[in-house]
């Protein structure tokens, strides 16, 4: 049997193998009831391919809490995402590189509400003037991606 064949058959083999693992993490988003831009960053990471999961809760400090969130880095909602804390409105390719190399780290985020961050800005908008942290059960952390102010 030729290489080609080897490879084409190889390929059927472990096609849908690859296919369920390139699929997209389910993102569990934790908010408040009456917040709209929760809603739009859960709407930015449909967007992004991500299956999404979101859950109102009256209690989202105790949430952040016991999942390990620096009172520093607290932002208007919580998500879950494979093991890993998002706190607030960290880019979806910031989640995906996250997902890739699998740092040692609870999470990534971007404290407060950034303006022009995704879920607090009009669509198609550049991302701009704030940085995504990563932090880990120490409570420190470092910058896992800065946005530039625009020039």
């Amino acid at each position: 049997m030729s290489i080609f064949w080897r490879i084409m058959i190889m390929g059927l083999a472990l096609g849908p193998l690859l296919s369920g693992a390139a699929m997209a993490a389910e993102v569990h988003v934790y908010k408040s009831p009456e917040c709209s831009c929760c809603t739009s960053w859960a709407r930015h990471m449909r967007d992004a391919g991500f299956s999404v999961i979101e859950q109102t809760t009256g209690d989202l400090e105790r949430l952040k809490r016991a999942h390990q969130v620096p009172d520093r880095l607290f932002s208007c909602h919580t998500a879950i995402v494979d093991g890993y804390v998002i706190e607030g409105h960290v880019p979806a390719e910031d989640v995906r590189r996250l997902l890739r190399e699998r740092p040692a780290i609870v999470g990534l985020s971007a404290p407060g509400m950034p303006r022009h961050a995704p879920g607090m800005q009009s669509a198609g908008l550049p991302l701009r003037g704030f940085d995504v942290i990563a932090f880990g059960r120490d409570a420190h952390g470092r910058v896992f991606r800065h946005y530039p102010e625009a020039d």
